[in-house]
């Protein structure tokens, strides 16, 4: 069986959980030093998110960097549908959590500047930012770990 680049127990896999709990750390960081955040629904969602996300990905780059280290991938049928599904579970989810934050933030930008001063809106745009780059590492790594499914 020919090793996926990317799926779980590789050092690819272990670079993209790093980044996603890098980058989901970081908007969880930006979007709490705003003091405002909870009167949005859509920025306590990603507050939520984030806080799901985190713990997730660095368990998995746990696991990936104990793999690369014992020279032993995890080719389990079992544990690999369960992180594929909590993969997929929670990408949707932060795809859902960094668009409802971009489009709040877009319409506090829109309207006039009174409801959002400049320094929590550039913090609230930075953590939309790292959630779309979160989401992005956690899309690639649900997919190529869905590619190797088959070959279980």
């Amino acid at each position: 069986m020919d090793e996926v680049p990317g799926s779980l127990g590789t050092s690819a896999s272990f670079a993209l959980r790093l980044g996603q709990t890098v980058f989901s750390s970081a908007s969880l960081l930006f979007m709490s030093m705003g003091v405002q955040f909870y009167s949005y629904t859509s920025f306590c969602f990603l507050v939520t998110i984030m806080g799901l996300v985190v713990p997730w990905s660095f368990t998995l780059a746990l696991v990936d960097g104990y793999s690369v280290l014992v020279k032993c991938p995890i080719r389990q049928q079992g544990i690999l549908l369960v992180i594929v599904a909590g993969d997929w579970v929670l990408s949707i989810l932060t795809l859902a959590a960094a668009c409802s934050t971009t489009s709040v933030v877009d319409m506090l930008l829109r309207v006039d500047g009174s409801h959002c001063p400049p320094k929590f809106c550039s913090r609230y745009v930075i953590s939309a930012v790292m959630a779309f780059l979160s989401w992005f590492l956690s899309a690639a790594s649900s997919l190529f770990n869905l590619w190797l499914l088959p070959s279980l």
